[in-house]
């Protein structure tokens, strides 16, 4: 099997860590990408060359495995491939019609494995010096493992409104793939979300490695303040001016809501200032159960007449002396 130097393709040094093997890749992958450069077949052998390059690196049992044994690292791959039941092309003769360079695969079945190593547990023990386990027939064998490495959590802050929040909505999200490409997806929102609320949509996150499932995606809920309501758990706090006149001999105040609707607040006579109402159920609704919610809480604010007339004045004055 040609060598190939996978850290020379991505142009980065064998001490390279996670994150400049990722920059390194995203930055080729653009430059050589199929459709930045159409019908250039040079091009797009690199574009495989790169993929390929990453695909080892950044998985850090593959980049192990290269790491010490070179190209040699796949036979070990094909191996897993089949389960760990077929036999395993690990060793090679030298004879007339082989590949360049006079080699020639050959297969290497598990009872000869022992023997191509030493015998009395040689095999076993390379094995699991370099793979952490042992192929079938050997001892101490695990059949069929192969290296699995579940996907990348990965979250995402979505910012919404708290009439969003309220009512529940829908966000399109754009997530940008390793090879570059651009997914998008259609994302929704339950009611009653807040603040630092996690919506999980499963398997949406980073690959898997070794055939494992992704990760998952979590969006991270931020709710600004509001310019009117203030939100305390599942209950929402509102002050609403009621004029002298409805606070004293009684009436009627509106409410706004996050349903857009007011409501028909009932203030009995005589109500001081700052009594607070609470509306039972218009508050915001529970995230678990949206049918049911929390409760509103009304704060009546007195709002004085202005640019009293001078008989206005004279009236004030004579319902001051009264309660002398």
């Amino acid at each position: 099997m040609e060598y190939k130097d996978y850290y020379q393709v991505l142009g980065v040094q064998r001490s390279a860590d996670q994150d400049e093997i990722k920059k390194a890749y995203r930055r080729l992958a653009r430059q050589c990408h199929p459709d930045v450069n159409p019908g250039d077949k040079a091009a797009e052998e690199r574009f495989k060359e790169i993929n390929e390059a990453h695909e080892v690196l950044s998985d850090p049992e593959k980049r192990r495995r290269y790491d010490e044994l070179g190209s040699r690292w796949q036979d070990f791959e094909h191996w897993q491939q089949a389960g760990g039941q077929a036999s395993w092309p690990f060793g090679w003769s030298p004879g007339p019609g082989g590949a360049a360079g006079g080699r020639q695969y050959h297969t290497v079945t598990p009872e000869e494995l022992e023997g191509l190593f030493g015998g009395s547990g040689a095999f076993s023990d390379f094995f699991n010096m370099f793979f952490g386990g042992s192929p079938a027939g050997a001892p101490s064998a695990r059949r069929g493992h192969r290296a699995r490495q579940r996907g990348q959590d990965v979250e995402q802050k979505v910012q919404l409104g708290l009439e969003e929040a309220y009512s529940g909505t829908q966000r399109i999200l754009q997530m940008q793939e390793p090879d570059g490409r651009t997914r998008r997806m259609e994302v929704k929102i339950p009611p009653g979300v807040d603040s630092g609320s996690r919506v999980r949509m499963a398997g949406q996150g980073g690959g898997g490695a070794g055939g494992a499932p992704a990760g998952d995606l979590y969006l991270v809920v931020e709710i600004p303040t509001h310019p009117r309501f203030e939100r305390s758990g599942d209950d929402l706090h509102v002050q609403v001016p009621v004029d002298l006149y409805t606070l004293l001999l009684g009436g009627e105040a509106h409410v706004p809501t996050l349903k857009g609707k007011e409501l028909r607040l009932r203030i009995p006579a005589e109500t001081q200032n700052g009594r607070i109402f609470v509306l039972r159920g218009q508050g915001m609704p529970r995230l678990k159960n949206p049918q049911q919610h929390g409760d509103l809480y009304v704060k009546v604010e007195a709002q004085l007449p202005e640019r009293l007339s001078r008989e206005e004045k004279r009236l004030f004055q004579e319902l001051a002396n009264l309660r002398k």
